[in-house]
């Protein structure tokens, strides 16, 4: 398939291994920072055939697994309630809560649906006058715009029966965290492509530059990662730092204008707390106080609903490269995608499904 294949060819991957192997001349620690990036990296086997001295350590990149359980706890609440149609995209239906999940309360008779848009939701709405529609709004900037879009659609139709359960996080304060943390030992950063189309990079140089460190703005397929790999190595090798773009044929320096003023014109930056890994200051986005109509925690008064997460998973610990899944006590035994402790084993982007899915050692 044509402007995918060439990001696949086996003699371009070999190429670059062996442009990888000859720049890594001592140990380095680099953290991709994309779900989607993690299961490329397991799906082509690429992980296995990097230098041993090079480690590449798995982030919190996944939406799905760092939001918080009492997040969940709150949309398994609203979903359980009469006369409400629950939302959401399906990755987020088997992410276990404290107790249950989406799923089961969907088998329980709750009126729970996959949509593919939030627009989606939207139409529900409209569809479905006398019944609250509730759309779980999760995920990094990438998907803020469309969100945005549907709650501003939402309010041009007066549709007072639409809201959005929000929980979008934002990638640089977490970088922040993760290089500011005892003990750190991430060395340098694969920026998240699909982030950076919307947002650009602009608000990762200062970060590159207060801790001295590479972050080269990467792609998906497997060529693109490993030119992302090769262009940091050679940077940690140099003693460079600053950003870079390897995904330039789909991310500009300032991102995407028009997105970015739909997402400033319904959200805000606020503090937001991730799962496994706690509150990190104005690193989420929250509705305008102007927009609260369309806020369901404040709508169904569940924003006191508090949780405890499982002290068997270490999902925290993985979430911030401290730990791979592998080194998890429970991975493959009492955590497993049937039956998971936490986000990570579920989610289509977690560390730890890619490490089950493509067979890394338990």
């Amino acid at each position: 398939m044509k402007y995918v294949d060439e990001y696949r060819r086996e003699e371009d991957i070999r190429r670059l291994l062996e442009s990888v192997a000859k720049t890594v001349t001592r140990p380095w620690t680099v953290m991709e920072i994309c779900g989607g990036q993690t299961h490329t990296l397991m799906r082509s086997g690429i992980d296995r055939m990097l230098p041993e001295s090079l480690t590449v350590v798995h982030g919190p990149g996944c939406p799905v697994c760092v939001t918080p359980l009492e997040l969940i706890d709150r949309a398994i609440a609203i979903a359980g309630r009469p006369g409400t149609i629950f939302t959401s995209f399906g990755d987020m239906l088997r992410v276990p809560g404290s107790r249950t999940d989406l799923l089961s309360v969907k088998a329980l008779g709750g009126d729970v649906r996959i949509v593919y848009s939030p627009l989606d939701a939207v139409k529900l709405a409209a569809m479905n006058p006398d019944r609250e529609v509730v759309f779980f709004a999760v995920g990094f900037e990438t998907t803020a715009p469309a969100n945005a879009m549907a709650v501003l659609t939402a309010q041009k139709r007066n549709l007072e029966n639409f809201s959005i359960l929000c929980s979008h996080v934002l990638v640089p304060p977490a970088m922040e965290a993760i290089l500011g943390a005892p003990g750190n030992r991430v060395q340098g950063f694969l920026a998240a492509g699909h982030v950076c189309t919307v947002m650009g990079y602009e608000d990762y140089e200062p970060i590159a530059e207060r801790h001295r460190v590479p972050i080269v703005v990467t792609g998906f397929e497997p060529l693109d990662l490993l030119q992302g790999i090769l262009m940091t190595a050679a940077a940690l090798e140099e003693g460079r730092f600053g950003v870079e773009n390897q995904y330039r044929r789909a991310v500009r320096r300032e991102g995407n204008p028009d997105a970015r003023r739909a997402i400033a014109e319904v959200f805000e930056v606020r503090d937001r707390k991730w799962r496994g890994i706690g509150t990190i200051p104005r690193s989420g986005y929250g509705l305008r106080p102007e927009l609260s109509l369309f806020d369901a925690e404040r709508r169904f008064g569940v924003d006191t609903i508090e949780a405890q997460e499982s002290e068997l998973c270490i999902a925290g610990e993985i979430l911030r490269g401290w730990k791979k899944p592998s080194e998890c006590a429970q991975f493959g035994r009492a955590c497993t995608p049937d039956h998971p402790l936490g986000a990570p084993m579920v989610s289509a982007e977690g560390a730890c499904s890619a490490y089950f899915r493509y067979g890394r050692p338990a």
